[in-house]
């Protein structure tokens, strides 16, 4: 059986936003070295809280509500590309 067809429009109000990030250039290795500083390699939100070595609670990762983040990601790896290309060490933001 086929699904109901929705007539209404949903706009998506964050496309301009994340059509933005997708179109930045990276043109220096300042500016890559700075994304690659300010975005993080990993989610710094997932955490384990332990008392006295016994597990409590566990947070999962919440980057994946944020709703820029493939873009974001993107972002940090075209940088690293951008300086890998250029015959730069990335290890340092691994």
């Amino acid at each position: 059986m086929l699904p109901p067809i929705t007539l209404f429009f949903k706009p998506d109000l964050l496309s301009p936003v994340r059509r933005w990030l997708s179109s930045i250039d990276i043109q220096s290795p300042t500016q890559a070295h700075r994304l690659c500083r300010l975005i993080p390699a990993s989610c710094p939100f997932a955490r384990e809280i332990k008392v006295f070595d016994r597990f409590l609670l566990q947070i999962p990762p919440l980057c994946k509500l944020n709703p820029f983040y493939e873009q974001i990601i993107e972002l940090r790896f075209r940088a690293l590309m951008y300086l890998a290309d250029r015959g730069e060490d990335v290890a340092s933001y691994c």
